[in-house]
């Protein structure tokens, strides 16, 4: 197996480039996918701040790191859900990232800085795990990037993930989540730009990248995602992947092309039925916002104010191997 470009000693197959690359050369490929997507839906302008969101995994570690290499801004925000050793691990994954590059990692730990976790939420609310955690992450990443002053939040969605997204909303015709579901969420009404950068790159892609950059990275998936749909998405997508490679990538950005158009018309969010939650100040439709409303049922707390105005224990950073509060 002979890399396309050098003809050298190939270590990946990218079957729907029908390519193979050596390691010089696929982190080349990696770069060349990310400032495609970059450029072409407008993600991340020059000189603006970028805030990853982090887990420790390999989608996220492997975006933070290619955005420092093509030259952004990129700090990262980790939090911390509180599901048993799985969160203690991601969360050393996190830092290890962080302090052998140099970076800046923020950390918000949902039991020490809210009185909650999310088994604790699940149980309460009778939900999925994945559905506390899904508002838990959207609040506190839009409020660092407002707090911060971030122009952009990024995410570790690849394409095997949108592709399965898109998979699950279209079996349910969810009109709305189709309508929303692009590599770029403009900002708007209070709330921070959302951008993925890796959609033209696939999970299998990502781990091997992480892997010829010698980043360490969380493998096990989420305890608490068992059972989820999105996982059997991406298993039937991966079947037929097998059979037509390409598949997932034509399937994705074959609707972003032809369809997402028609599902965006008539979507319009008023912004001035937004109004301030009065607990945390966050753009919501009602008086309180769900994330506020969430830490209440749990019989958590929100984060008091020091006398000098941080948060006491919310936001950290880890620079050069010591952390210091942000």
């Amino acid at each position: 197996m002979k890399c396309r470009v050098c003809r050298g000693p190939a270590v990946i197959d990218v079957r729907r480039h029908n390519a193979n690359f050596c390691v010089e050369h696929f982190i080349q490929q990696c770069e060349r996918q990310v400032t495609k997507a970059i450029d072409a839906f407008g993600m991340i302008a020059p000189g603006e701040r970028v805030l990853v969101a982090v887990s420790g995994g390999k989608d996220s570690l492997a975006l933070w790191d290619l955005l420092v290499r093509l030259g952004y801004h990129a700090e990262g925000l980790y939090l911390g859900l509180g599901i048993g050793e799985y969160s203690d691990e991601s969360g050393d994954y996190a830092r290890n990232f962080a302090v052998t590059r140099g970076l800046v990692l923020h950390e918000v730990d949902l039991r020490r800085d809210f009185g909650y976790d999310i088994p604790r939420a699940s149980a309460v609310t009778g939900r999925v795990p994945c559905s506390a955690c899904g508002l838990s992450k959207r609040h506190l990443f839009d409020e660092m990037a407002r707090q911060g002053e971030f122009d952009v939040v990024a995410t570790g969605h690849n394409l095997d993930d949108e592709a399965a997204v898109l998979f699950g909303n279209v079996l349910r015709w969810q009109t709305e989540y189709l309508a929303r579901q692009m590599p770029v969420l403009p900002a708007g009404n209070g709330f921070p730009r959302k951008v993925k950068p890796l959609v033209r790159l696939s999970e299998r892609e990502m781990a091997a990248y992480c892997i010829v950059q010698g980043i360490d990275y969380q493998v096990e998936e989420c305890p608490m995602a068992t059972g989820n749909s999105h996982l059997g998405y991406k298993e039937a997508l991966n079947a037929v992947e097998d059979q037509s490679p390409g598949t997932k990538h034509d399937f994705y950005f074959g609707f972003l092309e032809r369809a997402a158009a028609g599902f965006r018309q008539g979507l319009t969010q008023d912004a001035s039925a937004l109004g301030s939650c009065r607990d945390c100040g966050a753009p919501t439709p009602g008086d309180r916002c769900a994330f506020c409303r969430l830490v209440e049922r749990t019989g958590g707390h929100h984060r008091t104010q020091d006398p000098n105005g941080a948060s006491p224990g919310s936001e950290t950073a880890v620079v050069l191997g010591r952390r210091e509060r942000s």
